[in-house]
């Protein structure tokens, strides 16, 4: 086994509503005949010695994939922080990646990347940037961050940059694959990466 996948939980963040989409769940619209979070799946699977998928609706549907499926433990759709939390509850491992199932081209090193960065600079946290734009929801955490989150979560912070503010974080960079973290949230985002 890989030495950057041991010891690590990956999060696929599906719980959110799908808004922008027209109120569908996202990670069930297809993609090039797939769901959007098979996509994910593939990418991230290989990733990791474990994979948890975040959802609150359709759970079926998503356990059909073959992994555990958790909901959220806060109530009313509380975002991404939700489904980490959910995520970081179930972990059996001591770290834990996060990407959100409309991003289907995530890159194929992304958690050797992160875990470099987080183990050379001791963070709590290592997020995925490109040039200046961090991706939060793409993140490696350290699972004992979870009393941190809950508090947070439980003081009524949904913001993740703001969460992660608090925390010894570090930006590792993937200007090199940039591309790769486009998301997809509407269904004209959808018809321009079909066949991509």
């Amino acid at each position: 086994m890989n030495e950057a996948m041991r010891g690590v939980t990956g999060v696929v963040l599906a719980g959110g509503l799908g808004r922008r989409m027209g109120g569908v769940d996202k990670g069930l619209q297809a993609l090039d005949g797939r769901p959007m979070v098979a996509w994910v799946i593939e990418r991230l699977a290989p990733q990791v010695d474990q994979l948890i998928i975040n959802a609150n609706q359709n759970r079926e549907a998503y356990a059909a994939f073959g992994y555990s499926v958790v909901g959220d433990r806060v109530p009313g759709f509380a975002g991404p922080l939700a489904g980490l939390h959910a995520g970081l509850s179930e972990a059996a491992h001591p770290l834990v990646v996060t990407a959100p199932c409309d991003s289907p081209f995530l890159p194929a090193d992304l958690v050797a990347r992160l875990r470099a960065g987080l183990e050379e600079s001791g963070a709590q946290l290592a997020v995925a940037r490109t040039f200046e734009q961090s991706h939060p929801v793409f993140s490696l955490v350290r699972r004992d961050v979870i009393g941190h989150l809950a508090a947070f979560l439980e003081g009524g912070g949904r913001k993740i940059d703001r969460w992660y503010a608090e925390l010894a974080t570090v930006a590792v960079g993937f200007d090199d694959e940039a591309e790769a973290f486009s998301n997809i949230n509407t269904p004209e985002e959808l018809a321009l990466h079909s066949r991509r």
